[in-house]
């Protein structure tokens, strides 16, 4: 599957219409981008099941804003809405298959109830 380019105009819709979506915020004259982009591209074809999105964050400064994004790459994954990794650097082929790998095993019922847990611990804003 070929990565999907997100804008503020479809953002919302590609991270809450699928189970995981794997984002990498990038810009065209970032050097460790560049040479990143061919692991993604790679690991895009080899997890159908996964979507894998492309932030240019030239292009899409409100979006990079919106997440704090203060380096890039910086590489964040969604699933059921929830961020479950965000950090910035380039990876490896090993060590970002090895992510993508991880994302997909992760109970994300018991991640639902200790979000439900610590949203029920806080005092509500009244």
């Amino acid at each position: 599957m070929a990565t999907v380019e997100l804008t503020q105009e479809n953002f919302e819709s590609v991270v809450t219409g699928n189970d995981i979506v794997i984002i990498d915020f990038w810009a065209p004259w970032c050097g460790p981008c560049r040479g990143f982009a061919p692991v993604f591209e790679k690991a895009s074809e080899s997890h159908g099941e996964v979507v894998f999105a492309k932030v240019n964050t030239e292009e899409q400064p409100e979006i990079a804003q919106e997440f704090q994004i203060r380096a890039i790459p910086t590489l964040m994954a969604f699933r059921e809405k929830v961020i479950l990794f965000s950090n910035p650097g380039a990876l490896t082929a090993g060590q970002f298959d090895q992510l993508v790998n991880q994302i997909k095993e992760i109970d994300m019922a018991k991640v639902h109830a200790e979000i439900a847990e610590r949203e029920a611990g806080q005092p509500q804003q009244g």
